[in-house]
Order: C-alpha cells, then structure tokens, then sequence
C-alpha cells in the first residue's frame, strides 16, 4: 500500500472530498404523518424518483440544507478554518442549486460532475416526530451516477489530502472513478483516505474494500462495527490487529469510548469528549474525521488530531442536524 511521497507543489487544499452529494430536507411531523405516508420510523430507506417525488410534495414547509457523509466532513474542515473542496454530482435543478449555494457560502469550493437532464439531485427526505426520532427516506437520483469524468483531476491533485466516502461505491463507475481519484492523489504526492460508513455498506463491497485498505488507502476511518464487518471477526482486538497489517494509519471510533488511533507500529486512545445530553448521532464520524483530518495537515501529532475530531462530534451530536451549528475554530483554547 503505498504512502505518497512530498510533492513538488504546495496544495491549495487541506482535503478535497468525493461522496453523494445529497440536499437533506427537514421537516417536523407527527406520527400520523409517518403513518399515513407509510414510514418505517427511525430508520433510513432507500427510494426511487416517483417515491422521492411524491414525498417531498406531500412534506409542505421543510428546510433544504446539502448533506451526505462527506459533504458534511468537508464543511467541517471549513469551520476549523481549513481549506476544503468537494466533488459530487448534482443536476441543473432546484436542489442542485440549493447543494452548491450551501457549501460554497461555509467556504467549501464545489466541483459539480457533469448534470444528468433525466435524473434529478439526490436528496434525503428527514420527518423529525415531537419524540426527536429521525425517519430518513434517502433518494441518491443523480449523486449515484458519478463517473471518471465527472472527477476534477486538477482539484484532487491539488489536495493535501483525498477524502472518498464509501456509501458511494454502489456503481461500477463509482468504482472506477474512486480508483482514479486515487491514483490522481498518488501521482502528486497526496495522501489517500476512506471512511467506510456504514457497516451494511462494508458487507456489500467487502472484497473491494479490503483491495483499497490494502492498495489505495493511507488512513482509514470507521466505527468499530464497520471494522468487525470488514474482516468479519468477533474481537476488536483482533479487528485491529487485522487493519494494523493492511493500512498505514486506521482511526476507528468507539463510541463514548473514543477511538483508536492504528499506525504500523503503535495503538493509540485516544477519549471522546463529554456531552451534557446526546440528541442526535447523525453525522458524528462525519465531524469526527473533519477535526482528525484538520489537524492531521497541519501535521499535529495524532492524540492531537484525535482531540480536535472529539470536539467536533460532541459539537455535532448536541443537537439536531448533522452540521455544526457554530464555528468549530472558536471551540479551540
């Protein structure tokens, strides 16, 4: 697995991500409504475009704000004060313009794929009930679709660091853009990373995943389940040793535990920090890999990194809404 070597070119980026680049579109409803849409509460459900179509119409009031997993690591890089850009892939409609306005004013520079004139933006459809439970009904529509060309080779070569999603990695030319966006980031003497995301989306591409922790990936990130579904062992322990073998640097949460920090020749933990009241864990190894990522290219040593990914997450699952609600550089002493 390779480790890129310095490049002759300054970066003009911290970390540029590539993921589904989704609106989420937040309302507040009672169970009713749940019951009379037909929704599985508190769960997250795939849907198709007559059904994305049909929900959003029926939703009235709702706040539209850009999301995905690595849209969401990316403006947190921004609130650090770090330099950030995203690539994905949206359509010329009133979503898409909604996703590019969003990220473009916390300082992240967007790098939309090519629109599809059939496919419409993806979206992911929340209903928040009184109880603070979050029914997400996710349409990926054309975020789905990104391919080789719609990656800028100019902006990934131009960050310190590649961040790739792997909820992204459903299509074959996800697949194939992931690889070049890889070696694009080699070629210049940029680091490459990944976060798993989720542990139903490790079972699905475990062979490949494991290919890229072996071949592509210089840090990795994920929870502890996603690492037991990845090598597809009981023991964290063993987990652990497992991705200490393959990967250059592995940071795996554990929850209210913090995380482990995985180097060739070292195990680190590092805490998580202290939150009065937990009301909402969506996008917290999001926020955390913004805070690692934003000190890990300043070239803080990694407890440091680790500390800074803490904040962020206790900042994150505070209150409701996967983004941070304040400016994570006034959280730093």
């Amino acid at each position: 697995m390779p480790v890129s070597a310095a490049s002759t070119q300054p970066p003009v980026y911290d970390v540029v991500g590539v993921g589904n680049a989704l609106v989420d579109v937040i309302s507040h409803a009672d169970d009713g409504f749940i019951h009379q849409y037909e929704l599985v509460k508190g769960s997250m459900t795939l849907i198709d475009t007559e059904r994305a179509i049909y929900l959003y119409k029926a939703l009235g009031s709702a706040v539209e704000m850009s999301g995905g997993s690595a849209a969401n690591t990316m403006t947190g890089v921004a609130s650090f004060g770090g330099r950030a850009a995203y690539i994905g892939k949206v359509s010329d409609d009133e979503l898409g313009n909604v996703f590019g306005h969003d990220l473009r004013a916390v300082g992240v520079q967007f790098r939309p794929g090519a629109p599809a004139d059939d496919t419409p933006t993806g979206r992911c459809i929340i209903v928040v009930t009184p109880d603070a439970e979050r029914t997400m009904n996710t349409y990926l529509g054309v975020s789905s679709l990104l391919c080789p060309a719609d990656i800028d080779q100019a902006t990934v070569a131009a960050g310190k660091v590649l961040y790739m999603e792997g909820y992204l990695y459903d299509r074959p030319e996800a697949k194939e853009a992931f690889r070049l966006a890889a070696s694009v980031a080699h070629a210049h003497g940029r680091q490459v990373s990944l976060t798993l995301s989720d542990s139903f989306c490790v079972d699905r591409h475990r062979d490949d995943f494991r290919s890229l922790v072996t071949d592509e990936v210089d840090i990795l990130f994920g929870n502890s389940d996603e690492l037991l579904s990845l090598y597809q062992v009981e023991s964290l322990d063993e987990a652990v040793a497992r991705v200490q073998r393959d990967c250059h640097l592995a940071v795996i949460t554990v929850g209210a535990k913090g995380c482990y920090i995985v180097s060739r020749n070292d195990v680190l933990t590092a805490p998580a920090e202290d939150v009065d009241q937990v009301l909402d864990t969506t996008g917290a190894g999001d926020l955390f890999a913004a805070g690692f990522l934003y000190g890990y290219t300043r070239d803080l040593p990694l407890d440091e990194c680790a500390k800074l990914g803490a904040i962020a997450a206790a900042e994150v699952i505070s209150h409701v809404g996967p983004r941070p609600l304040v400016e994570l550089r006034s959280l730093l002493s």
